[in-house]
């Protein structure tokens, strides 16, 4: 396990393989995975390199694998799981894997084949059962006659459109014109959404000379294929003439109905009916067995076609690396360039060694380490529980080669900043358990791998779900916030300043056992100065107060802007890392000094301020370094005196002076109560740092290009730049490098104004999520505990807390989640990383079979 403060140090190195064992080699740098190879063949097309024909032989055992695969699914049969970390197959043993698939292709295909022909048997056969069946129904229940009176009305031009189901009487039907009319008939069968419309385009193209009987049948589907219908119908066609015979057949060809020639005689029907039978039973026989036969067939490759899968894979990506060489002119020797760990170096020339001796080749590989002044790509070495804080960095950007990596910080500071909006010790504790018995079941969860996107989003990022639980808890307590109500552990600590009706008013109305009470309290502190605050966040009794928000707002807003302003001083801090690192003192004194300079004179100047407003203004009145401080209510304001900085005003030092204020015992008011100065002098102080902060500016933005353009004129290597300012042809230019300073100059200077404003949404999220929980609270459970007597409250109660339940997972934790999360995100990505991280670095991807299975199988990373 490497550092992952900075990226590893990388090589690039020339490895020269003999053709024989080059093989081998690559497939045990495959399951290293820690050589990253360069194409040296660029130049050629993939139809001119020396692999060609491998690779086209793994795309056709790739083609019969998904055929083969395609049947298993098919017969809805599971592919059994196989072992990624299985050897690479062998050169030798590609042509056995070959003969392989194509016998179990071949002998699906041949399957498939007869299977279609015996199931075209059985539907036939089944096809015709049913027509003699029909026909001996039809025919008894005196469907000729009812034909022949209905051809004889159409010839005298009396028949109108057929009315299926009606029969009329026939026995008043004339017996000589029956035998002088020579009635015939067709039987077939036809699907049954069909019927209708045959029936109606028979009795317009026929003009109602054929008559039309239709029973539905069923026909099984034994084997299964999904192009074979069974839903049909049988019918009966009776007419006179054969003339009408042929447009009959014409019609029953352009509807794809099968005809089926049935005897007349009633004898000779039953004999075929027997005959039939007998045929359905060995069809049936042989069905069974065929498809028998090929299940297995089936089963067993789903055993196989995975580890057949992994085989192919390894293989085909083992000569696609190989094409990827170049070979020298005796052809005998293979030539490959690949970036890896320094630190590695020693491991890959082992496993160089273990190919070559698989491969029995008796020249062993040489592996150089070359010089270059191309940049390396970026590596760091990541257990699971770093992976998914990584991957929260690389989402903005790939550090740079040796850069300062922002995930060691990110791993305390994103859910850190995460709880300080979310902020619900109940929420927390829900999110926290749930991450916890993901890693509980880590093991079973990674080896049932399911595809599922979301659930391995959320499963994927489990360590970083458990510490914003965690930190959501610590947040939540210091707020004591936990489902939007408050916890008295420790007793309230609260007490009445009830010398300050001016300021501290406590208005109890309608005092009553059905009334509520109405308070609201004092802005100042006010618990009781013997036995102090109240031990851990804020105090219980906040939660009742009518006032609570003007007193838990100003608190969250104040904290968002210094954990804002010490976040990116962190950030400026870290790129004083950089600098260092790189050996760039013209950045370190004309960018990082100015940068720091303006950074501290205004903004971590407000953070001090509040500190001391809650440091010395937290009781009723005090004397501090013989100076009056009459308590948080007299403060100067922040704003106000943050825009007087900027603007130069003058100010009244008020009370700094020494001077008391008078206050008056009947209206209890003091006759002042406002500060405009913190301490003596302070204006002039504040023009001092207002004036550096606005000379920093030009120095960030002049010195260094005006430096660099020196050194150039006395032709000195330009340091410090990291070539910016070079043009194609890699000459200095001035009018670049100045735009590229003036970019970030102004960045960095609006950056902190925008940022710090940004870092407000700590203080909004916080509230949100806090005030909607309220809302879930007060409109559901509480209308639940209502009604919380007898059977119809126990009732009520169950009902209004799964609601409650419900909406507090989907919308507070799930959507607030989400969103806090999105915000955290932001806040490390622009406001925090933007002050020293670079993030235009060349993402490090070894060789490794393990990666392109996991890619392949749709599994993370």
């Amino acid at each position: 396990m490497g550092t992952i403060f900075r990226s590893e140090w990388m090589s690039l190195c020339q490895v020269f393989l003999q053709t024989d064992s080059a093989y081998a080699c690559v497939a045990e740098l495959g399951e290293l995975g820690l050589a990253q190879f360069r194409d040296l063949n660029g130049d050629a097309n993939n139809y001119q390199r020396k692999f060609v024909n491998e690779i086209r032989r793994c795309d056709e055992m790739e083609r019969k694998l998904r055929f083969i695969e395609e049947e298993v699914v098919k017969d809805s049969l599971e592919v059994d799981d196989a072992n990624m970390y299985i050897k690479a197959p062998q050169p030798k043993e590609m042509t056995e894997l070959e003969a392989n698939l194509e016998k179990v292709e071949e002998e699906l295909i041949s399957i498939n084949a007869n299977t279609k022909v015996l199931q075209k048997n059985f539907t036939q056969l089944m096809e015709m059962r049913a027509v003699i069946e029909s026909v001996k129904v039809l025919l008894d229940s005196g469907s000729r006659m009812h034909a022949a009176q209905s051809i004889s009305e159409a010839a005298r031009g009396e028949a109108g459109p057929i009315q299926v189901g009606i029969t009329p009487n026939f026995d008043q039907y004339d017996k000589e014109n029956r035998e002088s009319t020579e009635l015939k008939f067709v039987t077939g069968v036809i699907q049954r959404s069909k019927g209708a419309t045959f029936e109606r385009f028979l009795w317009r193209m026929c003009r109602g000379k054929v008559f039309v009987r239709m029973m539905d049948i069923s026909i099984p589907n034994v084997t299964g294929l999904a192009d074979v219908p069974t839903e049909k119908a049988v019918f009966i066609l009776f007419f006179s003439g054969e003339a009408l015979r042929s447009r009959v057949k014409r019609i029953c060809q352009g509807f794809h109905a099968e005809i089926y020639n049935c005897p007349d005689n009633v004898v000779e029907r039953a004999s075929l009916l027997v005959q039939i039978n007998t045929q359905v039973e060995d069809m049936q026989s042989v069905l069974n067995k065929t498809l028998e036969h090929r299940r297995r067939v089936v089963l067993a490759s789903g055993m196989n076609v995975k580890l057949w899968s992994f085989k192919v894979l390894k293989i085909k990506s083992i000569f696609h690396t190989l094409n990827m060489f170049s070979i020298d002119v005796t052809q005998k020797c293979l030539i490959a360039e690949c970036w890896m760990p320094t630190a590695d170096m020693s491991m890959v020339m082992d496993a160089l060694r273990r190919g070559t001796e698989m491969s029995g080749s008796t020249v062993m590989p040489v592996l150089n380490e070359m010089e270059t002044h191309e940049t390396p790509p970026t590596y760091f070495k990541l257990n699971k529980f770093t992976l998914g804080f990584q991957n929260i960095v690389d989402a903005y950007g790939i550090a740079n080669y040796r850069e300062v990596n922002p995930a060691p910080w990110t791993i305390i500071s994103f859910p850190f900043l995460f709880a300080c909006m979310f902020g619900d010790a109940g929420h927390g504790i829900v999110m926290f358990l749930t991450a916890l018995l993901f890693l509980i079941f880590e093991k079973k969860i990674i080896a049932a791998k399911i595809k599922d996107e979301i659930f391995n989003t959320f499963f994927g990022g489990r360590y970083v779900i458990i510490l914003m639980g965690a930190f959501s808890i610590y947040t939540g307590t210091l707020y004591n916030d936990f489902y939007s109500k408050s916890v008295n552990i420790f007793g309230s600590k609260w007490t009445n300043p009830i010398n300050y009706t001016d300021l501290a008013v406590w208005e109890v109305r309608g005092a009553t056992q059905d009334q509520d009470l109405d308070f609201t309290f004092s802005p100042n502190p006010a618990f009781d100065h013997d036995s102090g605050p109240y031990p851990w966040g804020v105090d219980p009794v906040w939660n009742l107060a009518k006032n609570k928000l003007n007193f838990l707002n100003p608190m969250k807003m104040k904290m968002s802007i210094c954990i804002g302003i010490s976040q990116m001083f962190f950030g400026v801090m870290l790129s004083l890392l950089n600098h260092v690192y790189n050996r760039s003192w013209l950045d370190v004194i004309f960018v990082f000094i100015p940068q720091m300079l303006f950074l501290c004179c205004i903004f971590v100047y407000l953070c001090i301020q509040v500190i001391i407003k809650w440091l010395f203004f937290y009781v009723d009145g005090k004397f501090i370094f013989g100076n009056w401080y009459p308590g948080s209510n007299c403060a100067p304001s922040l704003l106000i005196g943050l825009i007087s900085m900027f603007m130069m005003k003058s100010r009244d030092d008020g009370f700094v002076k020494g001077n008391v204020p008078n206050y008056d015992d009947e209206t209890q008011q003091f006759d002042q109560c406002y500060l405009q100065l913190w301490y003596p002098g302070q204006a002039m102080a504040e023009q001092i740092l207002l004036a550096v902060a606005v000379l920093s500016i030009p120095v960030m933005l002049l010195v260094k290009p005006i430096y660099q353009l020196m050194q150039h004129k006395r032709g000195v290597p330009i340091s410090g730049g990291h070539g910016h300012g070079e043009d194609d042809t890699g000459e200095f230019n001035f009018g670049d490098v100045m735009v590229y300073q003036a970019i970030h100059t102004i960045e960095f200077a609006l950056g902190c104004v925008s940022h710090t404003a940004s870092y407000l949404r700590l203080w909004a999220l916080s509230l949100a999520h806090a005030q909607l929980s309220e809302v879930l609270w007060d409109m559901l459970f509480h209308m639940g505990l209502t009604f919380s007597t007898g059977y119809l409250g126990a009732v009520m109660i169950f009902i209004f807390f799964s609601i409650f339940a419900v909406l507090s997972v989907s919308i507070l934790i799930l959507m607030e989640g989400l969103s806090a999360f999105l915000h955290a995100l932001r806040l490390h990505w622009v406001e925090f990383q933007s002050k020293f991280y670079g993030g235009t670095g060349i993402a490090f991807e070894p060789f490794s079979f393990i990666k392109l299975i996991r890619l392949a199988e749709g599994l993370d990373q």
